[in-house]
């Protein structure tokens, strides 16, 4: 109760501003006319929505296999670890939202460049987060595994990477909550469908109260994901909670 308590206090906050303020509505809507154009556009933001949640799921499902991938790679081959891995972390210094016109210009203006887009804001805390599980395996495990002459290969797939999945899950929570982030930079660099496409024409026109609509709308599909996200590691890593 106390988040939708926080949220109505801020909602009635925000009224009261524009009506004491009389700032006009193509600046700043009020959240009554923001609720009407959620009922009155609610197909036209269904449509977008749609778009918009397929890049996010698509790009969030890439990256976590991507990024699994090479954590593993990383953790099995000290030799790509060496040449990969800075690689990897030189490529974070790189502004996501100036890669973002050379992906559409290379996947075109369609749903490709957008999922590239959220698959390469996701991988590197997935990369991270698995890496670092995969490095700190309880010593004690390995040194049994040792004992009992373990192969390389069953004591990564048997051991580490077991141990080293409520990492992944946490790197998987924080994939799904910036994944709304990479799919609306590319719909506002270039695209012609989505919530970040319908913001920035809704915005072109003074339509601001239905920008504000499909803020909503993408703010509501992001903790759908987050939360879907969180449900799917609890259920498939459930040893994770025996120390919350």
């Amino acid at each position: 109760m106390r988040p939708l308590i926080t949220a109505i206090g801020l909602l009635l906050a925000w009224e009261a501003l524009v009506w004491a303020t009389g700032v006009p509505p193509y600046i700043l809507p009020p959240p009554s006319r923001v609720l009407v154009v959620l009922v009155e556009r609610s197909d036209l933001l269904l449509a977008e929505a749609a778009w918009t949640a397929a890049e996010m799921v698509l790009g969030l499902l890439l990256g976590l296999i991507l990024g699994a991938a090479l954590a593993i790679v990383f953790a099995a081959s000290a030799g790509w670890r060496r040449w990969a891995l800075p690689l990897v972390i030189v490529s974070q210094a790189i502004p996501v939202i100036a890669i973002a016109p050379l992906l559409v210009l290379w996947l075109g203006y369609g749903m490709a460049s957008k999922v590239a887009m959220a698959a390469l804001v996701i991988f590197f805390p997935v990369v991270s987060a698995l890496y670092d599980g995969l490095r700190r395996t309880n010593e004690g495990w390995l040194d049994l595994a040792r004992t009992m002459d373990a192969s390389p290969h069953a004591v990564l797939l048997q051991i580490r990477l077991p141990a080293a999945l409520p990492a992944f899950a946490s790197g998987a929570r924080i994939a799904a909550a910036v994944a709304p982030i990479g799919a609306v930079i590319g719909e506002w660099v270039g695209a012609s469908a989505g919530l970040g496409y319908l913001m920035t024409v809704s915005l072109a026109r003074g339509q601001t109260a239905l920008a504000f609509a499909a803020l909503v709308v993408l703010c509501l599909l992001g903790l759908a994901l987050y939360y879907a996200t969180d449900w799917a590691a609890r259920v498939f890593v459930p040893w994770q909670s025996q120390g919350e």
